[in-house]
């Protein structure tokens, strides 16, 4: 069924689906361009608005392009692989733009050049389900389908590693010949600048076939073997015996940073490595000045601030993360400048904040619920941090916090850019700076 009329769609939200109005509601439609006509089937009905998706397009978008991967639409892995580069970033653009002004009624006095790299095969992370589907012909690895909780018949992935996706159909014949093929949901991959790994949550313990099989894989495939019989702190390697573990490297910053396959790290190596300089250049830390690290984690930003600033403070709320974080900045020769903090930072009250000492800057890196306490805490120290930079994966919930650091805590919002770390999909990362008015 769709609707009666071509549908010309208006503009895109902040999950890329394209608007358009039908029938008296808003229709938010996946695949759909702003300036196209589409054809569109509603899949979900809504007293308001509709969800539907494009069927047929009847005037394209000179923005349009031909997927590149075989699965797109069915796979939910992408999103966005139908726009052309430019205009996903331009997207993401507005999408930032959007929130600041809607939600934190700020703009900033500049708007940085969008932060992008590499947009096939950059995919250095991925949580790839696994499935024993008979109907289907046996085992399935993949991401879901769009839209479903089932695993999408996959034989290929265009935004892995090329090494990575051509592991997908090995992997199925791998696990379909395991005794617990139907007790084995998920394996994780984590791809390093030095070693890649695998990750098999295994929910039985495999039987000595099974780690035959597993340890003639590893060795095939040049890949190390882990396995999670709980929760991510309880995967232990496999194979081979001694492997190091991933690891990514900050070249600008000499700085190596190793990682436990469950930990976590930014998806996009060669894109975190701009975001990192970026934001070095934004907080431009100095030999006489203290800085703190916010949601630190395993010092992504830390151990390259501790290069140049007289001392910083990281801050973190898993403290197997901040050992891990210790370890590396031994290895990097800059254990000396760098003090470990376990503290929740979504409880971060004024008191807390105060008990960590005072600091000329400071750099937070929040999960997507972002960093309202610890922002409020901050401004109400004696002497708040003249300079913040922010990192956000969700322009809500920074705008929400620019909001609070502009209309009431006295801060200007000099500069903010997004940050495509997620090409093909809706996902906006981006980076702000706050400076004391």
């Amino acid at each position: 069924m769709t609707y009666p009329h071509p549908l010309p769609v208006e503009s895109v939200d902040h999950e890329a689906h394209g608007i358009a109005r039908a029938e008296g509601k808003t229709v938010f439609i996946d695949g759909a361009l702003p300036g196209e006509v589409v054809i569109a089937s509603p899949y979900r009905r809504k007293p308001s608005f509709d969800n539907a998706q494009v069927v047929g397009v009847v005037k394209p978008s000179a923005s349009r392009v031909a997927p590149r991967c075989e699965h797109f639409g069915v796979c939910g892995g992408c999103s966005m692989q139908h726009a052309d580069p430019a205009t996903q970033l331009a997207i993401k653009q507005r999408v930032l733009e959007d929130n600041l002004e809607r939600i934190g009624r700020v703009r900033p006095e500049i708007m940085l050049r969008p932060i992008a790299g590499p947009t096939w095969g950059y995919r250095r992370r991925a949580r790839l389900s696994v499935r024993h589907v008979i109907k289907k012909g046996g085992v399935l690895v993949g991401f879901h389908e769009r839209r479903s909780s089932y695993v999408a018949d996959m034989k290929d992935c265009q935004v892995l590693p090329r090494h990575i996706a051509g592991l997908l159909l090995p992997l199925r014949a791998l696990v379909a010949g395991m005794s617990i093929r139907d007790r084995l949901p998920q394996i994780e991959v984590a791809c390093g600048d030095h070693g890649d790994a695998l990750v098999f949550r295994v929910l039985q313990a495999p039987s000595e076939g099974d780690l035959a099989a597993l340890r003639a894989f590893g060795t095939e495939h040049q890949v190390a073997i882990w396995l999670q019989p709980g929760g991510p702190e309880s995967a232990t390697p496999y194979w081979p015996a001694g492997a190091p573990d991933p690891a990514y490297d900050l070249p600008v910053h000499q700085v190596r940073v190793e990682f436990k396959p469950t930990d976590f790290t930014q998806v996009n190596h060669a894109v975190n490595r701009v975001l990192v300089d970026r934001a070095m250049q934004l907080l431009d830390p100095q030999e006489s000045e203290t800085v703190a690290d916010f949601f630190c984690g395993l010092g992504n930003f830390t151990l390259p601030i501790a290069r140049r600033a007289r001392a910083v403070t990281g801050v973190e709320g898993s403290a197997a993360l901040l050992a891990r974080a210790h370890v590396n900045a031994q290895a990097n020769g800059l254990a000396a400048k760098v003090r470990w903090q376990v503290g929740n930072l979504f409880l971060a009250t004024a008191e807390s904040v105060a008990s960590l000492g005072s600091f000329d800057k400071a750099l937070i890196d929040p999960p997507r619920e972002g960093a309202i306490e610890l922002v409020k805490a901050l401004a109400a120290q004696p002497r708040p941090p003249r300079r913040i930079v922010y990192v956000s994966c969700s322009p809500a919930t920074l705008a929400r916090d620019a909001g609070f650091l502009v209309g009431t805590a006295g801060y200007r919002l000099a500069a903010a850019g997004v940050v495509n770390m997620f090409p093909h999909t809706s996902h906006v990362e981006s980076v702000a700076l706050f400076e004391a008015a």
